[in-house]
Formats: structure tokens, C-alpha cells, sequence
């Protein structure tokens, strides 16, 4: 609005004296001769002055839009530098002036009149964008790009709601293996802690549980909350457009375990890391003839199956395993299968194991264990003579 009216004023003032001296040029080129005769030009009369304050007002208001929208851009830019690419802007914007002044002064002596202004700002911009292009070709030797990522934001990681509530990210983050800057979005917060109030105990539990894995980031990590936001205003879109809009405007990656989150930033070029994906990726390699040692909790589909799983969680399926249910027995790997929602393991059990001594590496568990194999072996003596 401020800039609408100013350029309102600007055009109605300046732009009559602007084009009466523009008519005076014309007039003398037309006749040197006649100088002190031009005649009036009508510029400064009332309608003139009312024409062009009207367009001033139009200008005006597009001038404004067109500063709102840059200085968005400039902001946004801003933000998505790193530290050490703020003090080369800085550095090489003062190198360029002080480099252009010498010629500034040659400029001025040529007396190159109305020209100068454009020459002293071309000179400046020049010799600024080459100081900061070689202070940028020599950012591996430079003291303030020590530590830095070099690549604007993209180290900075967005932790998703879900991802807050599962609890793993925490456990990640002191294994040092997640590098980069963690960062939460206030309406990531807001929904965590709209979670943390609901009326159903089960999502009131989670809520909670998710506002205290992030007070154990916030204390033992660098944690930022809510100062890159402005980024991805709400536009009624829900959060998890608003964080593929936001992680977008920073250069960052996605923290999530959502499937539907994952395929929408992949879609738009956001990298998703996903801690579900990186557990089944760590899971150990089972393969055919294998044998393991588990503990067979419940039965399984097919008449005689029972299921076991192993330490990280993989579910395992034993032939003839139901006789062995509640207890810990020795199988040897069937057939792996590989799924969508990780591997699944069918195995048999394995007879000869039950009926052979203490393997070394079980001499030293407790004797409750001790005692659940020495049945084991018992009945696995019986269950085998039928083979």
C-alpha cells in the first residue's frame, strides 16, 4: 500500500517535469536556432498531472508486488546458505568495491555525464560477483568453510510426526550414524502435541511418547524447531505437502516412516529416509541350510507350523514346530522368502542338534535354559524315531 501511493506521488510530480524536458530536447534539435521559443509543452497542466498520478498508482502497486516476491526470494535464499557461504558474500561484495574504486575515479574524469551511474554500478556488481567466484574456487583452503556442508542446507534432516512417535530416531542419533543438522517444524509440534491431548488413551500415550523422544533429542543433540517455517506457509494443504514444500525450499531430506509421505517426496525429488528401510537393510542374511536357535511362541497356519522370530524380528516359520511350542529349539533354514513387507523364513526342525551334546556357545547360559533343552532333546528323541 505504502509503495502503491508513493509511486502515485513520484508520477504525478516527477513524470510532468520529466516530459517537459524531454519536449524541451526534442524542440532544440528540431530548431538550434530557436531556444529562448519552444513554446509550452502542456506537461505540468492539472489533467497531465492527474494522468500520471492514476498511473503512478498502477505502477506503484505493481512495483510493490514485484519487491514482495524478490524479497521472498531473497529470504528464502538466504536461509538455505550455510555460514561460510554468507562470509564469502559478505567478503567478496566489500572486495568488489574496494576493487572498483580506482576505476571509478578514471570513469569520473572522463566526464562521461548521465553515464556514470550506470558505469559505477556495472563496475561494482562486476567486481563483486568475481571476488565472491574466487573466493568460492578456494573454499577448501578457507577457515570459515571448516565443518560446513558446503551444499546450502542439505544436511539438515526434517523429522516427521510418525518418526518422533516410533522412538528409533533417537536411538539412531546416538549411534552417530545420523549426520546432519535435525530440524522440526512447528506444525509438526502442533500435531504431535494435538496427538499428546487426544481423548483415546492409545493415540494420548503416543503423543506423549513422541514429546519425549524430542525433549531427548533437543537435550542431547543439535535439535532446530519452527525457524525455517515461514518457508512452507499453510495453505490449507495438510502437513505432509507442507513438509515436501518445505524440505524443497531448504534442499533437505525427509526423516519418516510413512509409505504415502515417501512416494509423494519422491515423486516431487525430495529424498525420504525411511528407518523402517533401514532396518530391514540391516537385517541378517539367512540363508538355505542355515541352522538357528528360537524360541517357538504360538502356532502358525497349517496344521503342525509353529513361528518363532529372530532378534530383529523376522518372523520364522518351523515345520512341525507346533510340538515344541513355549520352547527353544534348534532348526535348520528351509527356504527364504523375500516380500514387500521384509523376509520371511521357513524352517524344520532339526533333530540331529537336539540329539548331539551342549554346543560351545551355550555352555554358559543360565540353568533355566539348560533345563528347557535337556526336555527338548527328551522330545525330540521320541518325536524323531518315527523318521
Amino acid at each position: 500500500m505504502i509503495l502503491t501511493v508513493a509511486g502515485g506521488v513520484a508520477f504525478a510530480v516527477a513524470s510532468p517535469m520529466a516530459l517537459d524536458a524531454i519536449y524541451r530536447w526534442v524542440a532544440m534539435l528540431i530548431n538550434p536556432g530557436e531556444q529562448d521559443n519552444l513554446g509550452y509543452s502542456g506537461a505540468n497542466s492539472p489533467i497531465t498531472q492527474l494522468a500520471f498520478g492514476v498511473l503512478g498508482l498502477v505502477a506503484g502497486a505493481g512495483l510493490a508486488r514485484t519487491f514482495v516476491l524478490v524479497g521472498d526470494k531473497v529470504a528464502e535464499w538466504w536461509v538455505t546458505m550455510d555460514t561460510g557461504e554468507r562470509v564469502t558474500l559478505f567478503l567478496g561484495t566489500f572486495a568488489g568495491i574496494i576493487t572498483s574504486m580506482p576505476f571509478l575515479l578514471l570513469l569520473n574524469s572522463l566526464n562521461l555525464g548521465i553515464y556514470i551511474p550506470l558505469a559505477v554500478i556495472g563496475l561494482t556488481l562486476g567486481f563483486s560477483a568475481l571476488s565472491v567466484y574466487a573466493l568460492n574456487s578456494m573454499a577448501e583452503i578457507l577457515p570459515w568453510y571448516k565443518g560446513s556442508t558446503r551444499r546450502g542446507r542439505r544436511g539438515l534432516r526434517i523429522l516427521d510426526t510418525n518418526v518422533l512417535i516410533d522412538g528409533r530416531i533417537y536411538d539412531l542419533a546416538r549411534t552417530g550414524f545420523l549426520e546432519g543438522q535435525l530440524y522440526v517444524p512447528g506444525f509438526v509440534l502442533d500435531e504431535l502435541q494435538y496427538i499428546a491431548d487426544s481423548h483415546d488413551p492409545l493415540r494420548r500415550q503416543r503423543g506423549r511418547r513422541g514429546l519425549d523422544i524430542l525433549r531427548h533429542l533437543e537435550a542431547d543433540f543439535p535439535l532446530e524447531v519452527r525457524i525455517h517455517d515461514r518457508l512452507a506457509p499453510d495453505l490449507n494443504d495438510g502437513v505432509d505437502s507442507r513438509l515436501v514444500r518445505l524440505a524443497k525450499a531448504l534442499g533437505a531430506d525427509i526423516i519418516t516412516n510413512d509409505f504415502n509421505l515417501n512416494r509423494v517426496a519422491s515423486i516431487q525429488a525430495v529424498r525420504v529416509l525411511s528407518i523402517n528401510d533401514l532396518a530391514m537393510a540391516m537385517r541378517a542374511n539367512v540363508m538355505p541350510k542355515e541352522g538357528l536357535y528360537l524360541h517357538i511362541v504360538r502356532e502358525g497356519n497349517q496344521p503342525g507350523q509353529g513361528i518363532g522370530y529372530l532378534e530383529d524380528g523376522t518372523m520364522v516359520v518351523v515345520d512341525g514346530g507346533k510340538e515344541f511350542l513355549g520352547t527353544d529349539v534348534d532348526v535348520t533354514v528351509t527356504q527364504v522368502i523375500q516380500t514387500e513387507r521384509g523376509k520371511m523364513i521357513f524352517a524344520e526342525i532339526d533333530f540331529q542338534s537336539a540329539h548331539d551334546g551342549e554346543p560351545d556357545n551355550r555352555k554358559n547360559d543360565d540353568p533355566e535354559l539348560a533345563r528347557k533343552r535337556g526336555d527338548i532333546r527328551k522330545r525330540t528323541q521320541s518325536y524323531g524315531k518315527g523318521f
